[in-house]
């Protein structure tokens, strides 16, 4: 199949073409762009990943947003002051719309955090948030529990949705707000932002197009694209033909194999970032009695050779990680480094009883994270050293995060990068005490729970003086590589690549959300 008929093939044919608020603007300046996927949902509060926060920046706008330099930004909040311990006063930009023409207030604000503390995913991080009090139009006033310092940090998950747009029912009686998980909702097919583009129609899994937003705030943008054709590619190979040839204009991950190829087409730009994004699989201890025991996990951990995976697989474009936080956070642990020891894990195996080895299910996505799905196998085969018989079983991101939501599988692979920049959120949703009620451990497949450490976390969230709440999340690393509570991999690198005149690197972050609002496509 040639590469034409590929990409036709992938915008041709499918699913439910989503209803939309429409722009009236000319697409003049196009950008022609190719994940590995598209955004499971247009419901922004559906789930926590790394592809909807990407579709947030680039259809709403949040409080505060991180600069380059990981520094705040004011965004639809100008100025913000700490008025007591527990409580911050926020002054709202004016004159901003959504996209449905209804002016933005204090009071989307105060809705939009209410429906947070109701989203399955996100609500365990605005647990310490007691009250969002719309004091007029444009002050905001957020109350927490107790003294918190990482406020602000929280403030870059809010994008204030268009309250009005998204209460009462639907055609079927359903609310409005309602919050679906990997179904189908009024909020999953229908959005309304203040962001810098409108979507105008989503064939889930084959096209997104995007149009700029006549009426948008930030008139100092120097963002000139006025249309975006989001074309889902999850082959590496096609997703980076489609570039070189032409096809496309920005594609994003680029995969490590083709590293050197795009660098040296003279006709696209390269760009790459040190990454923050750990790579682990979670040990299901409900579903594996094996795995409830330390030694087991232990022997799991030594039996993966993890800088084998970053030189050979990745080559050399991630981390080799012990823990969850990269250098640079305040639980980082300087002196934990990956300890691949094969006869080790053959003698935890025979301590613990397990020998003979046993047998268990493995799954991953195909199209999430670089290499992912070489990486499952990877990791099978590492396994089989220590008798352990793996049945793998890969997924289309699309099809994987419910089975990851049912826990389908004994070890699931999962990537997840700190979105408030802080350690404790490592902790709090991927290897905390799972709780339904909460929040807590949302993102916990392994069910690995202690306790102590959910109350250490807690405390640290508390602690205002900084050295101290690093002590606190060092101490929670430090446990959780003695207990093996999961395999971490590596820290996965970020590449992206462009057309030469598609100015790129202005925009992007080591988050990965490309504020595409701002990007300049220059003439050729």
């Amino acid at each position: 199949m040639t590469l034409k008929k590929t990409l036709l093939a992938s915008v041709i044919g499918a699913a439910m073409t989503t209803t939309v608020l429409p722009s009236m603007a000319s697409a003049e300046t196009t950008l022609r762009m190719a994940y590995d996927a598209d955004p499971v949902s247009l419901d922004i509060h559906e789930q926590l990943s790394g592809g909807i926060l990407q579709l947030s920046h680039m259809t709403f706008d949040p409080l505060v947003r991180w600069t380059s330099d990981l520094e705040f930004e004011p965004r639809l909040a100008t100025d913000w002051e700490q008025v007591d311990d527990t409580t911050m006063r926020m002054t709202l930009r004016e004159g901003v719309e959504f996209h449905s023409g209804n002016a933005l207030t204090a009071e989307d604000v105060a809705w939009t955090v209410e429906r947070l503390k109701r989203s399955p995913d996100f609500k365990a991080i605005f647990e310490p948030i007691e009250s969002v009090t719309a004091i007029d139009d444009t002050t905001v006033e957020f109350t927490t529990r107790d003294p918190y310092p990482l406020l602000l940090n929280l403030a870059t998950y809010i994008f204030p949705l268009d309250s009005a747009f998204y209460s009462g029912t639907d055609e079927d009686g359903d609310p409005k707000d309602e919050i679906v998980k990997n179904g189908n909702s009024f909020a999953s097919a229908n959005l309304s932002g203040t962001g810098p583009f409108t979507v105008v129609e989503h064939q889930k899994g084959n096209r997104m197009e995007f149009d700029r937003f006549d009426d948008y705030w930030d008139e100092d943008s120097p963002g000139n694209v006025d249309r975006i054709v989001l074309t889902p590619i999850s082959e590496n190979a096609t997703r980076v033909a489609a570039l070189l040839s032409g096809d496309v204009d920005f594609i994003a991950p680029v995969p490590p194999n083709d590293l050197d190829r795009v660098r040296e087409d003279e006709d696209v730009q390269l760009v790459t970032m040190s990454g923050t994004r750990i790579i682990f699989f979670h040990m299901n201890q409900e579903r594996v009695e094996a795995f409830q025991d330390p030694r087991v996990r232990q022997a799991f951990a030594y039996a993966v050779n993890q800088e084998g995976i970053a030189d050979r697989l990745m080559k050399g474009f991630a981390t080799p990680a012990a823990q969850f936080s990269p250098e640079g956070y305040a639980g980082h642990v300087a002196d934990l480094e990956p300890r691949y020891d094969l006869e080790k894990a053959k003698q935890l195996m025979e301590e613990a009883g397990y020998a003979d080895g046993f047998e268990i299910s493995m799954m991953a996505p195909n199209n999430r994270y670089v290499n992912d799905a070489k990486i499952a196998q990877a990791v099978a085969a590492m396994l089989a050293r220590i008798n352990v018989t793996v049945d793998l079983k890969t997924l289309p991101k699309a099809q994987y995060w419910g089975e990851y939501d049912d826990r389908a599988a004994d070890m699931m692979l999962i990537g997840w990068h700190a979105d408030t920049e802080d350690s404790a959120n490592f902790h709090e949703y991927l290897t905390a005490c799972p709780d339904a009620d909460s929040g807590a451990g949302q993102y916990n497949a392994g069910n690995y729970c202690n306790p102590e450490l959910d109350k250490l976390v807690a405390e640290a969230n508390l602690e205002v003086d900084l050295e101290k709440r690093a002590e606190m999340l060092q101490q929670v690393e430090q446990t959780l590589h003695d207990e093996a509570a999961v395999v971490p991999l590596h820290w996965q690198d970020l590449a992206w690549a462009s057309a030469a005149n598609v100015d790129i690197e202005p925009i992007l972050n080591v988050m990965n959300f490309p504020y595409l609002g701002d990007l300049v496509i220059e003439d050729e």
